[in-house]
C-alpha cells in the first residue's frame, strides 16, 4: 500500500511523521511517498527522507498516487474535492464539531480516520496524539507565563531583601495542567490547581501542588477520562470558589475543555478586574471559546492591568519535538492497521480503529458522531 505523507497547511511547521517513522514503516513493507519540503518546518530535509527509504514527489503525485494520505491538519471540503474518491484519510478532524465536512468525506467514499478520538484505554496510551500536544502546551505556556511575569518564579533570598515565589493557579488537572504544575514546580513557583475530577487529586498533589476542590462535581465513567458538563449548581460554586484563589495569584493557566462543546467559561471579566495588575492568564483553551470571560484566540490583550494570553497552538512553537512525538503516536496507530507485511486491515473490532475511524463505504459508521446534530 502507498501511504503519502503531506506538509501541513498554513503556517504549521510541524510534520505527521519524521524520517525514522517513515523507516519503521518502510520496514513493513509500506511505500511512503513525502510531499517536497513537507519536512522543512521541523529542520528534515527531503534528502532525509529518500535516505529513510520514502520517494519524494509534489502534492499533485502525493495525492493521486497514494492509497492512504497523512496530515496532523484536517482536509477541507476544497482539498478532498481534488482528491480522488476511496482515499483514506488520517488527521485530526475534530469530527464532534465538523460533522459536515466528515459527510462530505462519506459522500466522497472516503474512510477517514480522526487521531484526536483515540480511546483513553492502555493499550493506546502511545497513540494518544492529544496528551502529546497537551504535554507541549503546558510546558509552553507556563514559561510563556514567565517570560510576561513582571516579577521572578522562584523566592530568592537577597541582600536587596526577600523576593517572593509567584503563585500560579491552574484550572484543569488533565495532560496540559499536569505538565504546567509539573514545569512551574521547577520554575520555582507556589501552585494551586483545581479540576472537575477527584480521582486527579493525587497526581496534583504528588506534584507539589495544593488541590482546590467544590464538593458535589458530576463524574461520568464513560467519559474517557474527560471533564463533563457540570450543574449550575455547581458552576456558581465553582465560579466563586476560582474567583477567591484567582485573585490572590501571579498567573493562571486555563486548560478546561469539554469534547465536542464550547470550553467551560471559569474566569470572568469580574475576576479578572480584581486580579493584581500585573498578573499574567495564559487561556489554553482559547480555540474552542476560552475559559476567561477576555480571552482573543490567537493574540494577548491587557485588560485591567492583566495580560491575556489566548493560544492554543503551542505545539507548532516546538515544531521538532511536537514532529517526534505526533510521529510516534501516528507509527503506532498506524501498526494497528497494517500487518507486517503492509496489509492494509481495517477490523472493526479492534476498539481503537472503530472509535477513530468516523467514515467508510460511504456513510457514517462512528456511532457517537451520527448524534452529534450540525
Amino acid at each position: 500500500m502507498k501511504v503519502g505523507l503531506l506538509k501541513e497547511t498554513g503556517d504549521d511547521p510541524r510534520v505527521a511523521l519524521l524520517p525514522d517513522n517513515v523507516r519503521e514503516l518502510v520496514k513493513m513493507n509500506l511505500t511512503l511517498l513525502v510531499q517536497s519540503g513537507a519536512g522543512e518546518g521541523a529542520f528534515v530535509s527531503d534528502n532525509d527522507y529518500s535516505d529513510a527509504g520514502a520517494e519524494i514527489k509534489n502534492y499533485d503525485e502525493v495525492v493521486g498516487q497514494g492509497d492512504m494520505l497523512l496530515r496532523i491538519n484536517p482536509f477541507s471540503e476544497q482539498e478532498m474535492s481534488g482528491i480522488d474518491e476511496g482515499k483514506v484519510l488520517v488527521s485530526l478532524f475534530n469530527p464532534l464539531m465538523n460533522k459536515a465536512l466528515l459527510e462530505y468525506a462519506a459522500s466522497r467514499n472516503m474512510t477517514t480516520f480522526s487521531l484526536d478520538s483515540i480511546p483513553r484505554i492502555t493499550r493506546a496510551q502511545s497513540m494518544d496524539v492529544l496528551s502529546s500536544m497537551a504535554t507541549i502546551a503546558g510546558y509552553k505556556a507556563i514559561v510563556d507565563a514567565a517570560m510576561n511575569l513582571p516579577k521572578f518564579f522562584p523566592m530568592f533570598m537577597t541582600a536587596a531583601g526577600t523576593i517572593k515565589p509567584a503563585k500560579v493557579l491552574v484550572l484543569g488537572a488533565g495532560v496540559a495542567g499536569l505538565q504546567a504544575i509539573a514545569t512551574g514546580r521547577r520554575l520555582g513557583g507556589v501552585l494551586e490547581a483545581f479540576d472537575v475530577r477527584s480521582e486527579v487529586k493525587e497526581e496534583v498533589q504528588s506534584l507539589g501542588a495544593k488541590f482546590i476542590e467544590v464538593e458535589g462535581a458530576q463524574e461520568a465513567a464513560d467519559a474517557g477520562g474527560y471533564a463533563v458538563e457540570q450543574t449550575e449548581d455547581y458552576k456558581q460554586k465553582q465560579r466563586q470558589l476560582v474567583h477567591d484563589h484567582a485573585i490572590k495569584s501571579d498567573v493562571i493557566i486555563t486548560t478546561a475543555q469539554i469534547p465536542g462543546k464550547k470550553a467551560p467559561l471559569l474566569v470572568h471579566k469580574e475576576t479578572v478586574e480584581q486580579m493584581k495588575p500585573g498578573s499574567v492568564i495564559v487561556d489554553l483553551a482559547a480555540s474552542s471559546g476560552g475559559n476567561c470571560e477576555l480571552t482573543e484566540n490567537d493574540t494577548m490583550v491587557v485588560k485591567h492591568q492583566v495580560k491575556i494570553i489566548g493560544k492554543s497552538d503551542y505545539p507548532n512553537d516546538m515544531p521538532v519535538d511536537a514532529s517526534k512525538m505526533f510521529g510516534n503516536n501516528l507509527t503506532d496507530f498506524l501498526k494497528v492497521m497494517f500487518s507486517g507485511e503492509g496489509e492494509f486491515n481495517l477490523n472493526f473490532e479492534d476498539n481503537i480503529l472503530k472509535e477513530t475511524c468516523f467514515t467508510h463505504e460511504g456513510e457514517i459508521v462512528n456511532e457517537r458522531l451520527k448524534t452529534v446534530k450540525k
